[in-house]
């Protein structure tokens, strides 16, 4: 896109209007996606467009062209840098059979597959690399692209409900040894048993219904190996399991899948240092369920919207949406809300809100947030405790309130012990640097010495 010759002729001339026109037609996105993407409301878009309002405000230009992922060198501006290395190859980012705006056939789902399992390493971080507006286009066709049906009439052997009944329970155990163990040595699993669905959309003969089943399986299983790549620390390689993911979603016709992916998605976003990419998934995500009533699926996706609000600094989106989370969760579940997503309860949604406040640089409301979570969290969630017990020793710290940070510090140590999670570990590293200016303070020396022999023996 940024080759287009009328792209760069209206960058040169500061025609911010045929800038969005372009962009949006040449990105197969809508203005909605665009107001998304720049901060900028859906009907001032349309005005600039027409040409009927102008761009004038120096800090709303940035914005704008920051939120486009404009190379720096086109624009007589200094955009922010991103926050992850650009390769050489990226300029042809999702092209070819991961091009989103291509049919969405059985064989591109085979390829990403490929991409995400087998790839090389090249391969893997064309994902890092994904702008929000290349991963809003990939949205965007989710949402409304059709797909090819999944059927093979052939010679090879034929897929029965038994098979898929015993490949959808491997998913499910793989998903409960996460919640319980960390993903450590989970990710060579799930990146097995995809490599093997895979083998059966190519070899096994279905029929359309049959296909559709296999189509979800692959799609759970990608979600959540994706989610054993992250947790492990390979924040690189998960975005290609969750854009296969949604291609095997959209061929399942099961739109909580794809809400399912796009809401890790999200957690990758406000992880890796691109927040707006996460409140552009989980909206995305949501505006495909709301004729669902899937009280608890909107509820969690509703506060993957909001920890990219806050890592924004947007206080009163935060407030809304975990507003409208706890609600929903309130309502309890419903029969159509999915058996994958059996972990979210009110504990979730406290310890989701102490995060958002604790971004928001509010250490007192996160210290009771994450308070009421403890109470109410699964006590088999023991990776998810651990997470809210280091951010909650950081509430304590930066409130000021040393021994109850070192006291909570050490309970999530405790569980750094016992679990394989990298994703942990990073989060028990940035409590101690909250600690550093404490470090004088006995109690917090010890707990600092612990640590150092804890994180050694972790890495």
């Amino acid at each position: 896109m940024w080759r287009d010759i009328e792209v760069r002729e209206a960058l040169v001339a500061w025609d911010f209007g045929q800038v969005s026109r372009l962009v949006r037609q040449r990105g197969s996105l809508r203005q909605d996606d665009m107001a998304q993407l720049t901060g900028l409301s859906q009907a001032f878009l349309s005005m600039l467009e027409s040409g009927a309002r102008r761009l004038t405000n120096i800090d709303k230009i940035v914005e704008f062209l920051a939120g486009l992922g404009v190379p720096a060198e086109l624009v007589p501006l200094p955009l922010p840098r991103p926050t992850f290395a650009l390769s050489q190859p990226s300029a042809d980012l999702l092209a070819g059979d991961l091009d989103p705006v291509l049919p969405w056939t059985a064989a591109r789902m085979v390829s990403a597959l490929s991409t995400a399992v087998g790839g090389s390493a090249m391969d893997r971080r064309h994902f890092i690399t994904v702008s929000g507006m290349a991963l809003t286009a990939f949205v965007h066709q989710w949402g409304t692209a059709e797909a090819v049906p999944l059927v093979r009439a052939a010679q090879g052997s034929r897929l029965t409900n038994g098979l898929l009944d015993s490949l959808q329970h491997t998913t499910d155990s793989l998903r409960i040894m996460d919640a319980s163990t960390g993903s450590g040595t989970l990710a060579e699993l799930g990146d097995a048993h995809l490599a093997f669905l895979r083998r059966l959309v190519q070899q096994a003969s279905y029929d359309e219904a049959t296909g559709r089943r296999l189509a979800a399986i692959i799609a759970d299983t990608a979600i959540q190996t994706g989610w054993f790549t992250f947790d492990s620390g390979d924040h690189d390689g998960t975005p290609g399991y969750l854009f296969a993911a949604l291609r095997a979603a959209k061929a399942s016709g099961d739109i909580r899948l794809g809400a399912g992916a796009l809401s890790y998605l999200a957690i990758h976003g406000y992880s890796t240092g691109a927040p707006r990419n996460a409140v552009v998934a989980a909206r995305a995500a949501r505006e495909k369920i709301k004729h669902l009533d899937a009280p608890a699926l909107e509820a969690m996706l509703l506060t993957r919207q909001a920890r990219g609000h806050a890592k924004l600094g947007e206080q009163q989106e935060v407030i809304a949406t975990l507003g409208q989370a706890a609600e929903l969760c309130a309502r309890g579940r419903s029969e159509h809300d999915p058996h994958w997503l059996y972990w979210i309860n009110t504990g979730e949604i406290h310890g989701q809100s102490g995060s958002c406040y604790l971004d928001l640089g509010e250490p007192d409301k996160a210290v009771a947030s994450f308070a009421q979570a403890r109470k109410e969290l699964n006590p088999a969630e023991q990776r998810t405790r651990g997470l809210f017990l280091s951010r909650a020793a950081s509430a304590h710290i930066r409130e000021g309130d040393v021994d109850a940070g070192c006291a909570t510090a050490c309970e999530a140590l405790d569980l750094a012990e016992q679990l394989q999670s990298a994703r942990l570990n990073e989060h028990i590293e940035t409590m101690l640097r909250d600690f550093q200016p404490v470090s004088h303070a006995p109690y917090a020396r010890e707990l600092l010495e612990r640590a150092a022999v804890v994180m050694g023996t972790r890495s």
